[in-house]
């Protein structure tokens, strides 16, 4: 391992006072770099802001969510829930959930900061599509999807390299062939219904609940295993339909 502030401490110390201050230096830089568990002279760079952490593939899909949800002007309930059956999905821990909900909130602003990851992703074409496709669910996680949400993915798109007949194929994929009633005029029971719940339930029922299915349902789980468009939609759907089960549940019993 490197320890960075034991090799800066002995080298100022040598400049300063040759020898003894370079042990004096790398004694004290060594108990720095052991208190503060640090790895490389990068990871001091980032705990001293001048350096980013470097950008993950889970980070960067956070961001490109985040930055979907926020394109509209405001973010919806539909969106947050969207990005939390993805986390549920993903089976991130806690520590993984907090990283990933601030990636999703950091993107909200982000544009140009995205360019040289989703270009590093043409190398990768499989991990560019799952990218794309959890776009598009976000875009339609409200029931609708916009110009400006349509015009980020396919910039995305060309920055990943993706052929754009395939970007339309897969739009259409996602696409629902029916619309979704409103959240605040559909039907509760039939709500309750669909996640298998009861009006009496306990509001962390109901959140296991709907998170169990929606990780059950997830268009994902078909899309490695060669599924046919229509099924793929189908999913889709089911996913729709739970989410704006969910969020009429969630607010006539009035939790977050």
């Amino acid at each position: 391992m490197l320890w960075p502030a034991t090799l800066l401490g002995a080298a100022a110390g040598l400049a300063l006072a040759s020898i003894p201050g370079a042990l004096l230096g790398g004694l004290l830089g060594q108990m720095l770099d052991r208190r503060m568990r640090l790895r490389s002279l990068e990871h001091l760079r980032q705990l001293l802001g001048l350096q980013r952490p470097q950008m993950d593939d889970e980070d960067l899909l956070f961001m490109l969510l985040g930055r979907l949800a926020k394109s509209d002007g405001r973010v919806l309930d539909s969106h947050i829930q969207m990005a939390a059956g993805e986390m549920q999905r993903l089976g991130l821990d806690e520590l993984s959930r907090r990283r990933a909900m601030q990636a999703f909130a950091r993107g909200k602003q982000a544009d140009k900061e995205l360019r040289g990851p989703l270009r590093a992703l043409q190398a990768r074409p499989e991990r560019a599509e799952v990218v794309l496709r959890t776009c598009w669910r976000m875009a339609w996680a409200d029931g609708r999807l916009s110009e400006a949400e349509r015009l980020l993915i396919e910039q995305w798109a060309r920055w990943l390299g993706f052929p754009r007949a395939a970007l339309q194929a897969m739009a259409e994929e996602y696409r629902p062939q029916a619309s979704v009633p409103d959240t605040p005029g559909g039907d509760y029971q039939a709500a309750l219904r669909l996640l298998g719940v009861r009006a009496d339930s306990e509001p962390r029922l109901i959140k296991q609940t709907y998170r169990r299915l929606l990780s059950r349902h997830h268009p994902d789980k078909l899309a490695g295993a060669g599924a046919s468009a229509a099924q793929l939609r189908a999913a889709t759907d089911k996913t729709r339909e739970l989410h704006a089960a969910y969020e009429l549940i969630r607010r006539r019993h009035g939790f977050r």
